[in-house]
């Protein structure tokens, strides 16, 4: 078998080797000055003689050289204190200022100290006459200048400060964008990949429960991390990329942790929008990096969590804004993952809500090899993950995790835990050592029908509200088929004033026509009872409405449910489309009169059943109005409906 291709060395090199022996190991690279150490020679020595002839300027001073005839003018006047002469050179100073000659070359306008010439003729006896007059002749210079030492280091100190920037901008650029522009514009450092430390637990699949088949696809990708040999015997290559798709909180990123933790590899984590900045070209420098990163310790597994961030399909939009720099990444993403990338060894693993809108070459094989859906998990599921997250939980031994299981068809790993954590927090506030069975059906009621609220209504109000929810309630009772009725509430939660819960005994993957139409009875039950005792119509019912527009679109548009349509999906999946630009007009008025046909029909269906059946309609209302809730058992007692159970 042919030797794998080799690595990059560094990000920045766009080229690999193929056929070439490997080099030979080396020293890493030493850093580089930008430009070189050559023109930062240049650059100091220019520095240097500019302040050295500005040093030069300055160090000339304010002293005029004044007319020797103007020297022996004070000197006769005994205005000269004393003097130093080197040569024909003298150097004075006056007793009192005088103003400066108009044939002096400075611009003060008074002095004391001076510089002249003797002339080589002169021959005025100058000795006698500075003695006569009492005139000092030093063995220093009157006029002090820095001496060489000191105008050395002066000079030197703006070469310095120039050496200390340039390293500095140096370091800026080498931690930047490798030199680049991103480097210059001071840019933020990316995010460093989150590595697992070695030793610390790892998350395995002892931690994840409810997805065994999503498990047993990954089990593959752990066993050839772990043993990888037997399956280059065999010719298989190992998948280069994993799309974990489904609704959020199903647990995508749990088991992206527990590949890696159970294959015991390194384990790279980053978020799509992390990859993305203003400037062009950052994004695509991160993921170069982050892909080095996990080279250097293949095997290993990056996990990139909301591909669709940057995975969206290309050329569906404009190209304002940060559009050519979402492509940019995504077709560096694309190069690192394809063959020519040179990154065996490293298992991309990415997570979804929205694999639909992603681009085409993203989940071509040789890119996501492997796209497994992650959906919520069944009724023995959610009681594995009850299990998993009340490890830490004290339970009473009234605590039955299977009851609440069952009662709790749909929802998530997250928002199971999240219904363990209220449970927990519902024990705290009431001073209790363990979490109890009560406590787990409040904190369902919280997180299902939402937090109570301290609402007083008035009479009339809440008798109406009574038997809106004793509408829906006896006509999921009497509906064939119907879930079954769980609680019946007037106390406000959230914001309705009322609630009726009804879930199924078990979890439904497939639903009927007849299904359908009774869950359209049910949900129109609240705006029946109103019509059908008080003859109007209130606001109550909008969420009803919500519901029923749904189910109906649902069964007209995309399931084939009505014979004047007929079998075929004129409706878009995505419910944030605008499904007009899908079908043509005369499609969507067919649509919208199937629509209300059968909306009226059940509206129609359930004001005969609650008219034949007022009595229990008034029984539940009155038995709501006294107690406020009603429990399932209670409910189907009040109403005198037998409820039939299925296991």
């Amino acid at each position: 078998m042919a030797n794998p291709v080799p690595p990059r060395d560094r990000t920045d090199q766009p080229w690999r080797s193929e056929g070439a022996p490997p080099p030979p190991p080396s020293q890493p690279p030493k850093r580089r000055m930008p430009g070189g150490w050559g023109s930062l020679i240049l650059t100091a020595l220019v520095v240097y003689l500019i302040a050295n002839l500005v040093l030069s300027f300055f160090n000339r001073g304010d002293e005029p050289t004044i007319s020797y005839t103007e020297f022996s003018k004070q000197v006769a006047n005994d205005n000269v204190t004393k003097i130093y002469a080197k040569g024909d050179a003298i150097q004075g100073q006056l007793k009192k200022e005088q103003p400066t000659p108009d044939d002096s070359d400075s611009s003060s306008k008074n002095y004391t100290k001076f510089t002249t010439q003797r002339p080589s003729f002169a021959d005025d006896d100058l000795w006698a006459n500075l003695e006569k007059h009492d005139v000092v002749v030093t063995a220093e210079p009157v006029v002090q200048e820095r001496s060489f030492l000191a105008n050395l280091l002066i000079s030197l100190a703006p070469m310095l400060l120039l050496v200390v920037l340039w390293i500095f901008i140096a370091r800026r650029m080498s931690q930047g964008m490798g030199g680049g522009a991103g480097g210059m514009l001071g840019r933020k450092q990316p995010p460093k990949p989150v590595e697992l430390e070695p030793g610390k637990k790892r998350t395995t699949f002892e931690d994840v429960a409810g997805i065994d088949e999503v498990a047993g696809e990954l089990g593959d990708v752990v066993d050839f991390l772990k043993n990888p040999d037997e399956y280059r015997k065999m010719g298989a290559k190992m998948p280069r990329g994993v799309l974990l798709a489904g609704p959020p909180g199903t647990g995508k990123t749990l088991l992206a942790r527990a590949v890696a933790g159970e294959a015991g590899v390194p384990f790279f984590s980053a978020s799509a929008s992390e990859f993305i900045e203003m400037i062009v070209g950052v994004g695509a420098s991160r993921v170069r990096e982050l892909f080095a990163e996990a080279r250097k310790v293949a095997p290993s597994i990056i996990f990139i969590d909301e591909i669709d961030t940057i995975g969206r399909a290309r050329g569906g939009g404009s190209g304002m804004g940060g559009h050519d720099e979402r492509e940019q990444t995504l077709n560096q993403i694309l190069t690192e993952m394809d063959g020519f990338s040179g990154s065996e060894g490293v298992i991309v693993i990415a997570a979804t809500n929205r694999a639909d809108v992603l681009d085409p070459a993203l989940t071509r094989p040789g890119r996501f090899d492997r796209i497994v859906n992650v959906s919520p998990p069944d009724r023995g599921g959610r009681e594995a993950i009850l299990k998993i997250h009340t490890r830490a939980i004290p339970l009473a031994d009234d605590v039955d995790l299977a009851q609440v299981a069952r009662t709790t068809p749909g929802m998530t790993g997250a928002e199971l835990s999240n219904l363990a954590n209220e449970a927990a927090l519902l024990a705290v506030k009431r001073k209790q050592q363990e979490v109890t069975q009560t406590d787990l059906s409040e904190a369902l009621e919280k997180v299902q029908l939402g937090a109570e609220r301290p609402l007083v209504m008035p009479d009339e109000e809440r008798r109406r509200t009574a038997y809106h929810e004793s509408g829906h309630a006896l006509l999921g009772m009497l509906q064939p088929g119907a879930d079954p009725v769980r609680k019946i509430t007037i106390v406000p939660r959230g914001r309705a004033l009322g609630v009726t819960l009804s879930t199924p005994d078990s979890d439904k993957y497939a639903y009927t026509e007849e299904y359908l139409r009774g869950r359209i009875i049910g949900a129109l039950g609240g705006m029946a009872a109103e019509q059908v005792v008080y003859g109007v119509i209130t606001t109550g019912a909008e969420n009803d409405l919500e519901q029923v527009t749904n189910i109906a679109r649902g069964m007209v548009g995309r399931w084939g449910m009505s014979e004047k349509v007929g079998r075929l999906s004129a409706l878009p999946n995505d419910a944030q489309q605008a499904y007009g630009l899908s079908a043509a007009p005369d499609t969507l008025d067919t649509i919208d009169g199937e629509m209300r046909r059968i909306v009226d029909e059940c509206y129609d269906e359930a004001c005969r059943k609650l008219r034949d059946h007022r009595d229990q309609l008034d029984a539940l209302a009155a038995a709501l109005l006294e107690n406020e809730t009603l429990e399932e058992a209670d409910a189907y007692r009040v109403a005198g409906v037998t409820r039939l159970t299925k296991d």
